[in-house]
């Protein structure tokens, strides 16, 4: 049986800090990252490809609040939101994925799915909202923001200015698993579970309904990975190992660690909220429940033979 990998794409692979998020830019850095790609498609590998999406869902939430202003334009919910993103970035990476393929020599079908993610409505996570979203600002034009929409507002762990923050429930369920298992398995090359999913929750009678959220892509992306058997579960980053003392006297690299090891480097804080955390516990997550092992890596270092932070199950 061929192997099966699960590979998330973090928000580097598709706009980068200092960009303003052109379409020539992000499918500038789409192709980028599906080249690396390529040589475990060469392998055999059947692929699961996940994409998060908070640089984009906050700007389309802001183009959403431009339209009410300009032209009293209706304002859409978060998952709804979630749902443009899903479809658009879900294009690029097709689009981008199928120009690396045909420069390979290289015939895959390619599938992008529109998915959902079931959560509890009555997560705490409602009530201490810690995703980021859309744009870095000063923290003055932060301060004004909140003021004036009751925005939540975090600093950026690198210092890059702050940024919305919206709740982000624990995902429960995939809804397509099942689909998105047994095409990746025919061969084709799956995208699902974009920006975490669209948020969603049962009523009391058992009907689906959207909720305000975007779930965090790794524990999502994680979830997915083992509800289809992945051999390998793989987050795309912006750098290229996970550390602890991170940009701090006594920093240190990771490189291979054992399941014990990263929980007790997250039990002691080491990784920021809504940044490395989130990534290191979908990696937990993963390797707990069966997955033999889990990388954390820049996608320039994903065909290293060393790649990465390699978190397995001693």
């Amino acid at each position: 049986m061929k192997k099966l990998s699960v590979i998330a794409f973090g928000g580097n692979a598709l706009l980068r800090g200092d960009q303003k998020g052109t379409i020539d830019e992000q499918e500038q850095n789409v192709y980028d990252t599906c080249q690396h790609l390529v040589e475990r498609i060469k392998q055999g590998h059947n692929i699961v490809i996940a994409h998060g999406n908070g640089p984009q869902v906050g700007n389309v939430l802001l183009q959403h609040d431009a339209g009410k202003k300009l032209y009293n334009l209706p304002v859409q919910p978060i998952d709804f939101c979630v749902a443009e993103t899903q479809g658009s970035i879900g294009f690029m990476i097709e689009q981008q994925l199928r120009n690396v393929l045909a420069e390979n020599d290289i015939e895959r079908n390619i599938v992008a799915l529109i998915s959902q993610v079931i959560v509890d409505k009555n997560d705490p996570a409602f009530h201490k909202p810690t995703k980021p979203v859309g744009p870095f600002y000063s923290k003055e034009e932060a301060d004004e923001l909140a003021a004036a929409k009751g925005w939540v507002f975090h600093e950026d762990p690198r210092k890059r200015g702050w940024r919305r923050v919206v709740a982000s429930p624990k995902p429960l369920e995939i809804p397509s698993w099942k689909d998105v298992e047994r095409l990746a398995r025919e061969g084709s090359i799956v995208i699902a579970v974009g920006g975490g999913g669209i948020p969603a929750y049962f009523n009391e009678k058992g009907k689906v309904i959207g909720i305000d959220a975007v779930v965090d892509k790794d524990l999502a992306s994680s979830l997915l990975a083992n509800k289809i058997k992945a051999d390998e579960f793989c987050i795309l980053t912006d750098v290229p190992n996970v550390y602890i003392n991170f940009h701090k006297p006594g920093e240190q690299k990771l490189e291979k660690v054992t399941v014990d090891e990263m929980k007790k480097h997250l039990a002691n804080g080491q990784f920021t909220e809504g940044s490395m955390a989130p990534k290191v516990r979908a990696c937990l997550q993963f390797v707990d429940n069966g997955g033999k092992e889990a990388i954390i890596t820049q996608a320039e270092e994903l065909n290293s033979p060393d790649a990465g932070t390699i978190i397995y199950q001693s």
